[in-house]
């Protein structure tokens, strides 16, 4: 499932070639990372001290309300992770823009986040669980289809970051669809009816109004389709303990990797230290579109 890309590959491939991988479901891999990422000294400097100043589960930048959660705005690296997280996400963006530049046309820039706690034994919730594997779902409140791409890079300088996958949302659809209770007519039940319509309007007039943060709140029903998908994948033993179409890759200090999330399954085995950048990519933008999980949705309606 990985996709290597060394300099050479980036700067010889078609300008699309990146992005068609993704839509394939590739995990689009880069031995060492090809942006340029914070010096030596700020990483070393959130390496340490960032475990004990956070407030939540990581320190993110959101762009929509310009803000760092996950740190208190007295913390001393308040400034220095808002100063890191806000360089990377202009860095990794005119990235994508300059190798996919057809999956990247007018993508929805969102969080890029500093993962500082090591992600083996946290004890989180099983929802809130990365070493359980799943699909992402729900991104920034209602996606309405559009695809969620990750990339990350592992900042830790000595231990390499353990994933896992079972495999691509078409062939997990086909085998656990029945059991996660994803039939019709849940299927047919994709486009926005006059309730969500009315919630998505009502938020983003909040939003307007000086709440920004209030369009993480809405939700649309494939959104919710994805989010039964995602709970049922992290809730249920059988589908963990299911070893069909699984694999692990094992990471190294400072390489990087992309993946449309909505598309491949994941997890977090182990590993402390990475930088994630979350993107919304238009459904419009996809050149496999008959690939999306909302077309394959409505296929099997």
């Amino acid at each position: 499932m990985l996709e290597s890309f060394d300099t050479a590959r980036i700067q010889t491939e078609p300008a699309d070639t990146i992005g068609d991988l993704l839509e394939a479901g590739r995990v689009v891999y880069f031995p060492q990372c090809p942006i340029e990422l914070p010096s030596a000294a700020d990483l070393e400097c959130l390496r340490e001290q960032l475990p004990g100043e956070l407030v939540r589960k990581n320190v993110s930048y959101h762009p929509e309300a310009d803000r760092i959660k996950g740190l208190n705005p007295q913390s001393k690296l308040f400034d220095l992770s808002r100063s890191v997280l806000t360089r990377h996400r202009d860095n990794v963006t005119a990235f994508l823009e300059q190798v996919m530049p057809s999956l990247a046309r007018n993508m929805l820039v969102g969080t890029c986040s500093f993962r500082p706690i090591e992600e083996q034994g946290r004890g989180l919730s099983a929802h809130a669980s990365n070493e359980l594997v799943h699909v992402d779902a729900g991104a920034y409140g209602a996606t309405n289809g559009d695809r969620i791409l990750r990339f990350f890079v592992n900042v830790n300088p000595q231990v390499d970051r353990v994933w896992a996958t079972k495999g691509r949302f078409p062939e997990l659809l086909e085998r656990y669809g029945k059991d996660a209770q994803l039939l019709p007519p849940t299927y047919g039940k994709l486009a926005k009816g006059p309730i969500d319509r009315l919630r998505t309007g009502a938020l983003n007039g909040i939003s307007r109004l000086g709440l920004p943060l209030a369009k993480m709140l809405d939700s649309s029903p494939y959104d919710r389709v994805m989010r039964k998908f995602h709970n049922y994948m992290k809730d249920t033993p059988g589908f963990q303990e299911d070893k069909v179409g699984y694999e692990e890759f094992r990471l190294p200090p400072f390489s990087a990797w992309m993946v449309l999330t909505d598309m491949v399954s994941h997890a977090c085995l182990s590993g402390q230290h990475a930088l994630v950048y979350t993107a919304i990519v238009p459904l419009e933008n996809c050149r496999r579109p008959e690939l999306a999980p909302i077309n394959l949705l409505r296929s099997a309606a």
